[in-house]
Parts: structure tokens; C-alpha cells; sequence
């Protein structure tokens, strides 16, 4: 609840930013000289494609939260088994074995959607966001790919 509620405080930033440089670039493009108004279309660009980006991540964080929840009632969720430090931290020996076994399950079944999901978490768990992101994509496109009949 509480990432939730972090991401809607920031979403929201960013939009009360995207409507503050948006109408900054208004103005300055209803000043009508060749500067300003090459200056406001630049300054109206920077909305657009944070409103884009903005746009793109809720999708997906709205739709590995789907994946999650459909994960969770079959109870397919990968369970916490890391070991941390005193700390708090990962011990990334233990994140390592996790992620060695999800990534030996993805290769064994590459077309299921679940193991990417796993395989997304133990990244996230190593602290390899790129490809954590990357792997939940993946699932997110196999969830979402026709179920073909299994030839006889």
C-alpha cells in the first residue's frame, strides 16, 4: 500500500509539473516572436513525452500488479526465502541461488508467463532493475499472447 500510494503522490507531482511547463510553453508561444515561439514549442515538448513516459509505466505497473494478483490466487507467488543481513540487505549469495533456480525454470519453460513473473522477481531481488523490468515485460506479453491447441 505504501509503494502504491508513494507512486500516486509522485504521478501526481509530475502532472501539477507537466501543467505548470505546459502553460509556460503557451505563454511563451503567445508572445508571437520566432524566439518565444520556438522556445514554447520546446518547453510544450518536455510535457508531452513526460506525460507519455508517465502513461507507459502506470500501464505497466498496472498490469504486473494483474499478473501478480492472478499469480497470488493460484498461489504460484514466489515465496520470501533470501536470506538478509543484519542490516535489512539481500545477502546476494542468496539472491544469486534464487535466481540461479528461477532462471533454470524460465529455460525450462519459456513460454509461461509465471516464470517469467518469478524470474522478474529474483532479478528485482539482485538489484538488476534493467533486466527485472525487461523479464516482467515479457510475462506481461506472454499473459497477454493467444493460447494456441497443443498439435496432435
Amino acid at each position: 500500500m505504501r509503494a502504491k500510494l508513494s507512486y500516486a503522490l509522485t504521478a501526481a507531482v509530475l502532472v501539477f509539473y507537466f501543467v505548470l511547463a505546459g502553460s509556460r510553453g503557451v505563454m511563451l508561444i503567445r508572445s508571437g516572436t520566432l524566439l518565444t515561439v520556438t522556445f514554447g514549442v520546446a518547453v510544450l515538448i518536455l510535457p508531452v513525452i513526460g506525460v507519455w513516459f508517465l502513461w507507459k509505466n502506470t500501464q505497466f505497473v498496472r498490469r504486473a500488479n494483474q499478473l501478480a494478483a492472478e499469480l497470488d490466487a493460484e498461489g504460484g507467488l514466489p515465496v520470501d526465502e533470501l536470506k538478509r543481513m543484519p542490516s535489512g540487505r539481500v545477502d546476494r549469495d542468496s539472491a544469486d541461488e534464487v535466481f540461479a533456480r528461477r532462471k533454470a525454470e524460465t529455460e525450462a519453460a519459456p513460454d509461461d508467463w509465471r516464470t517469467w513473473f518469478r524470474l522478474a522477481v529474483a532479478y528485482h531481488d539482485a538489484r538488476d532493475t534493467p533486466r527485472a523490468r525487461r523479464a516482467m515485460q515479457r510475462a506481461i506479453s506472454l499473459h497477454g499472447a493467444p493460447r494456441h491447441p497443443a498439435s496432435p
